[in-house]
């Protein structure tokens, strides 16, 4: 039995790619914090699978749950490390405080704690992948602790590669560029129409966009290893500098 495991499975990428990862022939082990959407997700999935309620924030959560899996789903072939969210776009002086903790509790200490929950599921080798983004390498108003965190997860992972040196193991990021899905929503905190606002006028991804290029890169040979993919829509290119006026 191939086995996937995906974080943030609820919606987004991690929904797509669970449906994706089940039509390639893996069982999946799908877990997020809305029981009820992991529910709906797995009553359309045809493999075997897997659904725990999990908060990455929850450190004795994600421990308990990598230590309790039942033994003929405990040799993984895929994690995906793919909760995370931004909250909030204001300048730093405005912005809230406790955004800023949710965000560094989620984005990376949640990505730890999963990393070193499940990595020992993964001694037989495998692929991992963490979900950056482009505002990891690439500044823009109000991204500021966003995007922070999305550059330690590029940083850590190309640590991670050096030390999984000899063990099989491949590590790759992938950064996405403007994509529609709850992000957007979840960032400006329900307010549906601003977050529509974010893409009015352009051409961006799909979750199932991002899906597929993970899937793509999980079925290279296993000797072939990404270490960081940036995916951006043709519609989206780089601001220049700003420059303020004398």
């Amino acid at each position: 039995m191939k086995i996937a495991l995906i974080t943030g499975a609820s919606s987004g990428f991690g929904l797509s790619l669970a449906k994706m990862l089940d039509n390639a022939g893996f069982a999946v082990i799908a877990c997020a914090r809305r029981l009820e959407k992991l529910q709906e997700l797995q009553a359309e999935l045809k493999n075997p699978s897997l659904i725990y309620a999990l908060d990455v924030r929850d450190k004795n959560a994600v421990f308990e749950v990598a230590k309790n899996l039942p033994k003929q789903w405990q040799n993984i072939e895929i994690l995906v490390n793919n909760a995370g969210l931004a909250l909030g776009q204001e300048s730093f002086e405005n912005a809230d405080l406790e955004d800023f903790e949710i965000m560094i509790d989620t984005n990376i200490k949640g990505l730890l704690y999963t990393t070193k929950a499940f990595l020992p599921h993964l001694e037989r080798g495998g692929i991992i992948f963490n979900l950056g983004s482009v505002a990891g390498a690439y500044p823009y108003p109000g991204s500021h602790v966003y995007g922070g965190t999305k550059a330690f997860v590029r940083l850590f992972s190309h640590t991670l590669r050096n030390d999984l040196k000899g063990k099989d193991i491949r590590v790759t990021t992938i950064a996405p560029g403007i994509a529609k899905t709850e992000f957007s929503e979840v960032r400006f905190k329900g307010d549906k129409a601003r977050a529509d606002a974010v893409y009015d006028g352009t051409k961006y991804l799909s979750a199932n966009d991002v899906a597929k290029v993970i899937c793509d890169i999980a079925a290279l040979p296993k000797h072939v290893n990404i270490n960081y993919l940036e995916v951006m829509p043709v519609s989206q290119s780089w601001a220049g500098f700003a420059f303020e006026g004398k």
